[in-house]
């Protein structure tokens, strides 16, 4: 990890870099076959990261963690004058990687949502990149798993010769799994959550000039009220009145707590 680079939004140790600099990394780690774990954060990762002192801890031992969120991204710019000029978009990210990958001739593993998803999934990335292989691809079983069913996925991606995972678990489940798995499978892990409806045509995006100002959140509460209006009606004032208060040097604690046990993700 470049710790030159990573500061505490929150505690949470967000990497102030570009698209093509988090691209490269995570494809040289992919030609290299190491491991290495990456997440995309918006307010809402950042602050279940806050609130959570054991997923604080699996955060700031993850490789790679870009600003996904507006709100992130000038964060950084307030709080440490970094100059970044956009934020790291997670579905945008992926599809970079993905595309260098086709190039390379670098296969992906696709783990995650639902069944009809990840089979749209398929077929969308297909007629995206039709060079792009991919080794294999199955569904969330949105359940922890045993860990026997833990072995039998490793294998699995160690067989099919994938030189990169991509989990779309939702936040947190995703970065725990990026976390817990990134040594296990021993290539990179990227927890990309909404790229994977989003990619697959399935849920739509907000649009751009909502996106740029910081109001994708408003146009996904839209869509989804039931399941997202918690996390938005009290995580979004949060996060503002936080990073005041770190404006204002109040100190937020950026070690968390090592976990006491692994959590089987599935």
């Amino acid at each position: 990890m470049n710790s030159n680079r990573k500061h505490p939004v929150l505690g949470i140790l967000i990497d102030a870099v570009d698209y093509g600099i988090a691209t490269e990394e995570i494809l040289c780690a992919a030609r290299e076959g190491r491991p290495y774990a990456v997440s995309a954060l918006a307010v809402h990762g950042t602050m279940t990261g806050v609130l959570n002192p054991e997923l604080r801890y699996r955060l700031n031992n993850c490789d790679l963690i870009v600003p996904d969120g507006q709100p992130v991204r000038w964060a950084l710019n307030w709080l440490y004058k970094t100059g970044l000029q956009d934020r790291v978009y997670g579905p945008r990210l992926t599809l970079r990687v993905l595309s260098k990958m086709a190039e390379e001739g670098l296969s992906v593993y696709l783990y995650g949502s639902t069944a009809k998803v990840v089979h749209n999934l398929e077929d969308a990335l297909a007629q995206r990149f039709p060079r792009l292989h991919i080794a294999g691809a199955e569904p969330s079983r949105f359940r922890p798993l045993t860990c026997e069913e833990r072995d039998q996925l490793i294998r699995r991606v160690q067989a099919s010769g994938a030189r990169l995972l991509l989990a779309g678990l939702g936040c947190p489940r995703q970065e725990i799994f990026a976390y817990e798995m990134r040594d296990l499978l021993r290539i990179p892990v990227l927890a990309i959550g909404a790229a994977f409806p989003f990619i697959a045509g399935t849920l739509p995006q907000a649009p751009p000039w909502m996106q740029d100002h910081g109001l994708e959140w408003l146009y996904r509460l839209f869509q989804e009220p039931r399941r997202l209006w918690k996390r938005y009606v009290f995580l979004n004032p949060a996060y503002l009145v936080c990073v005041l208060l770190q404006r204002f040097r109040i100190p937020f604690d950026s070690k968390g707590v090592q976990p006491s046990r692994e959590i089987l993700v599935g």
